[in-house]
């Protein structure tokens, strides 16, 4: 739906896929993954993709705020099992401002790239923005 409101817009469409960054650190690792986001399964098939075991996965709510029984339970788990926790950049980012430090010492982040078909694309984007506000700056 959203590829068919832009076409008709005349916005221009570009093909992309994402990848996880620094992949070869996951092979090897057992891990507990959880995520707060709209399909976790999504950010589990990542990781396995990427190379990692996972032994437990905990999805959560999308914009999922942890607690800190629910952060403690996720350390004990991983401890108990021997796990490696790992969750995705978006919870990261939104635990580094409640978890504890042993929490965040303890967790894994996996980044993900996005990569587009053709490499001129991201230039183009900018370019074309850019271009977008200069005529409207004009105008004003």
């Amino acid at each position: 739906a959203v590829v068919r409101q832009a076409a008709r817009a005349g916005r221009p469409i570009f093909e992309a896929h994402t990848e996880p960054s620094g992949k070869a650190g996951l092979a090897g690792k057992r891990f507990l993954a959880f995520a707060g986001i709209g399909h976790p399964e999504k950010f589990f098939d990542t990781v396995r993709e990427a190379g990692g075991e996972l032994a437990l996965t905990r999805p959560f709510p999308d914009h999922h705020f942890y607690a800190e029984d629910e952060l403690a339970e996720l350390v004990a788990t991983a401890r108990a099992e021997g796990l490696v926790l790992i969750t995705t950049a978006k919870d990261a980012a939104r635990l580094r401002h409640g978890a504890s430090q042993d929490f965040l010492d303890r967790l894994e982040v996996l980044e993900i790239d996005t990569v587009f078909e053709l490499d001129h694309v991201p230039e183009r984007i900018i370019d074309e923005t850019l271009d977008a506000w200069r005529q409207r700056k004009l105008k004003g």
